[in-house]
C-alpha cells in the first residue's frame, strides 16, 4: 500500500480500494485453505496473520474460485471483478519484481473477466445546446460554467471539483488527473467567458475554502455528490432523461463532438488524460459521417428487391 501511495502516486481512495480488495481476497483464501472454520463470519476473518507462505500457496485455481465466489455469492459485476483481478496481479507483481520475496509470479497467466464493450452514451450537439440554454437561476453563472467545462474540455468530475482559482492562467487550465498527473487544457471563448462570469460572482462570495474555484451556497468547495446532483437537476430542467445521462456522460459528449469535428485520436487522448490510447479509441466507433459514407460506398446498396408480377394488383387491392 505504501508503494502504491508513494511510488506509484495513487490517491488515498485508490490505495484504500486496493487494500479492501486484498482483504477480501485473503479472507477467502483462509476459508479456501481451511485455515478458519467454514462457519466463520466472512467479515470477521482477520488478515493480520497472513504471511508469505499463504501468499506463495495461492494458485490460479484458487483465484478462479475466488472470482466464482464474487460472481455467485456476491453478485459483483464483471468490471468490479476485473478490478479485483488487477489488484491481485499488482500484488504478486510487487512481491516478485519489486520486493523480491517470491521467485516466480503465480499470477503471470491470470485472465480477467471478459467485459462487455458498450459504446459511450452522449448528448448530441443539439441536446448539448439545449442543456446550456436551459440553465437559469439560482446559481446560473456557476452551473453554466461547470456544464460548459464538462462539454468543452471533457473533464472528469474529480478533476473539476479539485480545481483551484490558481489553476486558471489566461486561456489555460491546469488539471490534476488520475495518478496525480497534471495536464493543461486550453480554454476556448465559451469556456473563458463562462469562467469570467462565474469569477465575477465568485469574488463577492465568502468561502470556507478560499482556493476553491467552485463553491456551494453554503460557501464550501463543491463535492462530487453536489455536482452529480446539480447535473441531474439541470438535465431534467432541459427536458433530457436524467436516468440516461450524468456528469461522466458529458465527458463522453465532449470527446465525441471533438472527434466528429476533426480532432485526431492522439490529440483527444491528451485532452482526456488517458494513459492508454485504447481507452480513447472507443470514441472512434460512435456515429460519424465516415461510417455513413462507408455504408453508401458498398455497390450492393443500390440493389432492391424486385417486385413480383402481381405486386401492382396486390398494391391496388
Amino acid at each position: 500500500m505504501t508503494y502504491h501511495r508513494t511510488i506509484q502516486g495513487h490517491s488515498l481512495k485508490t490505495v484504500d480500494e486496493y487494500y479492501l480488495d486484498m482483504r477480501t481476497f485473503f479472507r477467502f483464501m483462509k476459508l479456501q485453505k481451511g485455515l478458519v472454520p467454514r462457519d466463520t463470519d466472512f467479515e470477521a476473518i482477520a488478515i493480520d496473520d497472513v504471511d508469505l507462505d499463504l501468499a506463495r500457496s495461492v494458485t490460479l485455481t484458487d483465484v478462479y474460485a475466488f472470482m466464482d465466489y464474487l460472481d455467485r455469492d456476491r453478485s459483483l459485476s464483471a468490471p468490479t471483478r476485473a478490478r479485483k483481478v488487477a489488484t491481485i496481479r499488482s500484488f504478486y507483481k510487487y512481491l516478485t519484481n519489486k520486493a523480491k520475496l517470491i521467485t516466480e509470479n503465480p499470477m503471470q497467466d491470470l485472465d480477467s473477466p471478459r467485459l462487455k464493450k458498450a459504446l459511450p452514451r452522449y448528448l448530441t450537439l443539439e441536446q448539448s445546446i439545449q442543456l446550456l440554454e436551459s440553465v437559469d437561476e439560482p446559481n446560473r453563472a456557476r452551473d453554466y460554467c461547470i456544464l460548459t467545462l464538462f462539454l468543452n474540455c471533457g473533464m472528469r468530475i474529480s478533476e473539476l471539483v479539485a480545481l483551484d482559482l490558481t489553476d486558471i492562467r489566461q486561456d489555460q487550465l491546469r488539471v490534476l488527473g488520475k495518478g496525480n498527473k497534471e495536464r493543461v487544457l486550453y480554454l476556448n471563448d465559451a469556456c473563458r467567458q463562462a469562467l469570467d462570469d462565474w469569477l465575477e460572482e465568485r469574488e463577492s462570495s465568502a468561502s470556507t475554502d478560499p482556493n476553491a474555484l467552485f463553491i456551494t451556497r453554503r460557501h464550501g468547495r463543491m463535492t462530487k455528490d453536489a455536482v452529480h446532483y446539480m447535473v441531474k437537476q439541470r438535465l431534467k430542467k432541459a427536458g433530457l432523461d436524467s436516468s440516461l445521462y450524468s456528469s461522466h456522460k458529458l465527458r463522453h459528449t465532449a470527446a465525441t463532438l471533438m472527434l466528429q469535428n476533426g480532432v485526431d485520436v492522439r490529440t483527444l487522448q491528451e485532452v482526456l488524460g488517458h494513459d492508454n490510447l485504447n481507452t480513447t479509441q472507443i470514441y472512434t466507433h460512435v456515429e460519424s459521417d465516415d461510417l455513413r459514407l462507408a455504408a453508401k460506398a458498398n455497390p450492393l446498396g443500390a440493389v432492391h428487391r424486385k417486385k413480383g408480377p402481381d405486386s401492382s394488383k396486390n398494391a391496388k387491392k
